[in-house]
């Protein structure tokens, strides 16, 4: 039979923890049309006056490490654009660029490797952009919210001129790690080289990127000891989205009917954000409706971290 448990008037403090469901868990996020939350709720019964509950969030982290081996793999593009309007063409603007991995942390550089080549007769001036998109699925529909995170900008290229980035670094902030494996909500990141020129339509490249929470080891001394220093970051857990952001242009503003029409790539195209993105994380803010980019399939999560829950208090 059930023990009576017999509470004098005052404080009592009753200890627990509990085992989190084996099954791997999505990892808590708060995102602009939907957040992935967990709470712990505890019910005191009173025979002669209404119930009391009280709840506290419990934050999740499904592990992703970035040693596995379809995040070490290099990743490549390169494209081309001539450059011209009207009967002119002065030449060709290339760029290429090349990421060790496509597994990052928090706080890690990473080493951007690129060439550009400016055959045109305007002058040029290559950036680089982390960017995270959210994707919302609900009810048949998609919904998807793009926003920088981090930029850096490199140097005036003068026409007929060559730059090449032997590992320009461009550094992770505090942000949620990638979720792949979520049929409501997906986050995911891409690293941007992209060029502004004069005149022309934008060139720009993307590369995927899978922000984890394990990092790798195992490479320079350099990485080695960022990724140690911040392994233990967990600062994007108290991020949270502006309560009033500012609102997107129309996407007719930014790019034409007719390169919309003839190519829609997997990722979202941004606008320049120039040098607005300073500080803080979340200054500038961009929307778009397209299709989600293609999940990671070959992504394997770990095992969900297990947290043992503070005390709760009752007052009789």
């Amino acid at each position: 039979g059930e023990e009576s448990l017999i509470l004098l008037d005052g404080r009592h403090e009753f200890p627990f923890s509990f085992q989190l469901p084996q099954e791997p868990l999505v990892t808590s996020f708060t995102g602009k049309y939907g957040s992935i939350q967990y709470y712990v709720k505890a019910i005191l019964e009173r025979p002669a006056a209404p119930d009391q509950s009280v709840q506290t969030e419990l934050q999740v982290i499904s592990h992703i490490d970035v040693s596995s081996p379809a995040l070490l793999t290099p990743v490549l593009r390169s494209q081309e654009k001539m450059v011209g309007c009207w009967f002119f063409t002065s030449g060709p603007v290339s760029l290429s660029a090349k990421i060790e991995r496509k597994g990052y942390c928090n706080g890690e550089a990473i080493p951007i490797y690129a060439e550009i080549e400016n055959c045109s007769s305007r002058l040029i001036v290559p950036k680089a952009a982390i960017f995270q998109t959210q994707t919302y699925l609900a009810s048949g529909k998609t919904k998807t919210f793009r926003q920088m995170v981090a930029n850096v900008r490199g140097n005036h290229i003068a026409s007929g001129s060559t730059d090449t980035w032997n590992g320009k670094t461009l550094k992770i902030p505090p942000v949620s790690p990638s979720i792949l494996d979520c049929c409501i909500i997906r986050v995911e990141y891409s690293l941007a080289v992209y060029i502004h020129i004069p005149g022309a339509k934008k060139l720009m490249i993307e590369m995927p990127l899978v922000i984890g929470t394990i990092p790798c080891i195992g490479f320079s001394s350099r990485n080695s000891s960022i990724t140690s220093q911040f392994s233990m970051d967990m600062s994007w857990l108290a991020l949270t989205m502006p309560e009033h952001p500012e609102a997107p242009p129309n996407y007719a503003d930014v790019v034409s009917e007719e390169e919309f029409s003839r190519h829609v790539p997997a990722y979202p195209p941004p606008i320049d954000c120039e040098e607005q993105l300073c500080c803080p994380v979340f200054a500038y803010i961009q929307e778009f409706r397209f299709q989600p980019p293609p999940l990671y399939s070959e992504i394997d999560p770990h095992p969900t971290d297990v947290e043992e829950m503070q005390p709760v208090s009752f007052t009789l």
